[in-house]
């Protein structure tokens, strides 16, 4: 076995045998020195048995030859599966700044044909960005800027010719293949850039690398992976199916579904339906949607008729304004700030607080656990109130309303004007405040100076306290 390790290292130093392609075969077939060791020792324990003698064992310093080589190895073959060229462009650092498993070389090319009124779009593209635009013509231009890892320029010139980009046509279908699968565990980088007709849907599956469509009139879908995704002035329908993806879309006339696991999304200026369904690990912003919002996730379960503020969503904090009911949001762990609430309400929260502001009052719930609630009623607004608040006290503003704060348990009761929508409020371990919207506004009264405790009388020691 240090024959053959020898061997292949004097081969790396001569430049006989590429360093990348010893690191990349280390990467994923080191198993193979654990096989050819275990066989060793077998024939060695075999014709120790032949020879009636005792057959050597592997000795502590074996163990830790072993040990040392399985670890190297697990490290090399994670080190394979890192994407180098995002890295590389994440670090902002040169093609030639960082070449363990080989260097960049960079190629360019341009296909065109004529797209067919009626037809739509598919690209694939495994590694490399996606920018599709509009197009004043019938025709289809993609623009090829293909990055390929090598140790020689030979190697890379043989990997660009296997990695071709292709155009081809099935029925009213056109598919972009950058074609960059081909070369397997080999890095092919190729960035499309794709003009065609406005009204053309467009089907995008794209692997690693950002996502940008701007302008068009059909229905767009799009898969990505370890990118970011942006889609604006956008008529059709907008459907997003990511993993660890970021999104940034804006200016759709239609419906927008995004499922999967996303880090940050921006949706922004949508006059359909935003319907997301997943998990999203980072923030979650929305702004200006006309025709509603449906959350799903793990922890939220939100559906509210319309939005005309902004919503803001973390993992700790959702805070909105200028909400459109029916609003139903049922959720954990975070502390919620609703302003400016119009139509009917229902809020489930546990280990958070409530703060809800509402502008027109509808048939409001509110049930919560662990954390404070405050609801803000329009001055002159008749309804009729039914709170209790366990482990806690309630307070009000109005003075129509009875409110009981013995026993350990707060209780309000009543009616504010000729009655109105019903607001049922429960929380356990939690205060409730019903206030009217002005005082929201009021500055808060100065606190009361505290006073100084006295000394002790002469000749007293004082007494001692915990701090």
């Amino acid at each position: 076995m240090l024959i053959v390790l020898g061997l292949l290292f004097l081969l790396g130093n001569l430049g006989m045998l590429p360093w990348g392609n010893l690191a990349h075969w280390f990467a994923h077939y080191w198993p193979v020195l654990l096989i050819l060791w275990g066989v060793i020792k077998i024939v060695e324990h075999q014709q120790a048995q032949r020879a009636g003698v005792r057959a050597s064992g592997i000795g502590v310093g074996g163990v830790f030859l072993v040990l040392f080589l399985i670890m190297l190895g697990l490290a090399a073959t994670q080190a394979s599966r890192l994407d180098w060229d995002s890295l590389r462009d994440h670090i902002q650092m040169g093609d030639g700044d960082f070449e363990i498993f080989g260097h960049n070389y960079s190629y360019e090319d341009q296909l065109q044909q004529a797209f067919a009124d009626g037809s739509s779009l598919h690209v694939v593209d495994d590694h490399g960005a996606v920018n599709v635009t509009a197009s004043e013509d019938g025709q289809i231009r993609v623009s090829v800027r293909k990055r390929v890892n090598a140790d020689t320029q030979s190697g890379a010139d043989k990997r660009n010719g296997e990695t071709k980009p292709q155009i081809s046509v099935s029925g009213n279908i056109v598919t972009v293949n950058a074609n960059t699968q081909v070369g397997g565990d080999h890095g092919v980088t190729a960035d499309l850039d794709i003009s065609i007709p406005r009204k053309a849907a467009v089907v995008i599956s794209n692997r690693r690398g950002d996502v940008s469509v701007v302008g068009r009139d059909g229905d767009i879908d799009i898969s990505n992976q370890h990118g970011e995704v942006s889609a604006s002035d956008i008529n059709g329908k907008l459907s997003l199916t990511l993993q660890n993806s970021s999104i940034r879309v804006g200016q759709i006339s239609s419906d927008v579904l995004v499922q999967g696991h996303a880090d940050d999304v921006s949706i922004e200026d949508v006059k359909g339906v935003v319907h997301l369904d997943g998990e999203f690990s980072e923030s979650v912003k929305l702004s200006r949607i006309g025709k509603g919002v449906v959350f799903r996730s793990s922890r939220t379960d939100m559906e509210l008729a319309g939005l005309s503020g902004d919503l803001d969503l973390d993992s700790g904090d959702l805070r909105a304004n200028d909400m459109m009911g029916p609003l139903r949001l049922s959720t954990r762990s975070k502390d919620i700030s609703l302003e400016g609430v119009t139509g009917d309400v229902r809020i489930e929260n546990e280990n958070g607080s409530v703060e809800l502001h509402l502008n027109k009052l509808g048939t409001t719930e509110v049930q919560n656990r662990n954390g404070d609630v405050q609801i803000y009623v329009p001055d002159k607004s008749g309804f009729v109130l039914d709170a209790r608040a366990r482990n806690g006290e309630i307070e009000t503003d109005f003075d129509a309303l009875k409110i009981n704060n013995d026993n350990d348990t707060g209780i309000g009761t009543g009616t504010v004007g000729s009655g109105g929508p019903h607001i049922t409020l429960n929380n356990e371990h939690g205060g409730i405040e019903i206030r009217k919207n002005s005082s929201a506004s009021e500055p808060p009264a100065m606190p009361a100076m505290p006073k100084m405790p006295k000394g002790p009388k002469a000749g007293e020691s004082p007494t001692p306290t915990e701090n």
